[in-house]
């Protein structure tokens, strides 16, 4: 059976309505700056940081000219869209763009960049959004017009949804635009599969180490079966794992002063990312909230996130807000009793 290409699909999404029209070109254009920083990802080594007066960028990264460099790439793309105004993880304000123009561009140009070095999976995450008077980055996510991702890794792989189910496309050089690889299949509500950055667990609060000890517990454990534990330090190829096989994401915030409030940014990571997850019949948290019910206060406000399969998001919710979901510490059983969670 012939695959459709990312194009056929925008083509029947648009029909005839004006803002939808608009979406959809945003998302083309998108597409071939996505394109565009794949060659440049695969031609050009990872170099030093970048010749920039301070070494982070706006949300308080690390940055490299490889960010700088997919943030001009898609800088350049959104003014050929009719978007009104632009935020990027790499500028400390939004970017002005054609007034009058229907659509907010929320985006982290190159997320994981750091990751190059290592030849390990990047990523791009975009959020597009309807104008909204003078504020249109301080609407809840659930208002979200269009998300997604690229993972520029073994396959350039764009997952993409416009608010009707989530798709997956893959890079073709011989079609030469991005053709339908799967429509996602509902992500399985249980799993015995979690994600987790385990070095900080001395940061992390009381019930974050009791959910991950239960986790490693295994069998003989209050969850009792076994569970895998990945970490790849790219929230994208995060997602696309997720996507493919289930299982649970979680950056809680933690202890340390730039990080007590989470670690990701809310606005182009968390709830573009969270979107897609719902679509395809996942959950997406700060931990107990709806990430895509609030709102971001600040352009790159951070936030705890947890993402992933529906039943064990909700459980993480338990382990945070309910007593009786965690039990209660016993020496005689070392740090847990045998309650079952």
């Amino acid at each position: 059976m012939m695959r459709s290409s990312l194009e056929a699909h925008l083509r029947a999404f648009a029909g005839e309505d004006p803002l939808r029209n608009d979406i959809a070109e945003a998302v083309r254009q998108l597409a071939v700056a996505a394109i565009k920083l794949r060659g440049v990802i695969m031609e050009k080594p990872a170099g030093a940081r970048a010749p920039t007066p301070a070494p982070t960028n706006a949300a308080g990264d690390l940055q490299t000219w490889l960010d700088i460099e997919a943030d001009r790439i898609f800088t350049a793309a959104a003014w050929q869209a009719n978007i009104a105004v632009m935020v990027s993880e790499e500028r400390p304000e939004p970017l002005p763009m054609h007034a009058g123009g229907t659509l907010a561009l929320a985006i982290d140009p190159l997320d994981g960049s750091s990751n190059i070095e290592t030849n390990a999976s990047i990523g791009s995450i975009f959020s597009l959004l309807p104008t909204d008077g003078e504020a249109p980055f301080s609407q809840p996510g659930r208002n979200q017009l269009a998300a997604g991702t690229i993972v520029y890794g073994p396959r350039c792989q764009m997952i993409l949804t416009l608010g009707r189910g989530t798709l997956t496309f893959t890079y073709t050089p011989s079609f030469g635009g991005f053709v339908e690889e799967a429509r996602s299949a509902p992500i399985p509500e249980k799993t015995s599969e979690f994600a987790i950055n385990a070095s900080n667990y001395r940061h992390w609060d009381e019930e974050v180490r009791l959910y991950v000890d239960d986790c490693l517990a295994g069998a003989e454990g209050p969850r009792g079966r076994e569970f895998n534990m990945r970490w790849t330090a790219s929230l994208v190829a995060e997602l696309s794992r997720i996507l493919a096989r289930g299982g649970v994401f979680l950056y809680p915030a933690d202890a340390r002063r730039p990080y007590r409030d989470g670690r990701l940014r809310q606005l182009y990571e968390a709830n573009p990312v969270a979107f897609i997850v719902e679509q395809a019949g996942g959950a997406a948290t700060d931990g107990i909230r709806h990430i895509l019910d609030t709102a971001p206060a600040t352009l790159h406000q951070r936030t705890p996130f947890v993402f992933g399969s529906a039943h064990e998001v909700q459980r993480i919710a338990r382990y945070l807000t309910d007593p009786s979901a965690i039990g209660e510490r016993s020496p005689l059983f070392g740090r847990r009793s045998l309650f079952r969670a």
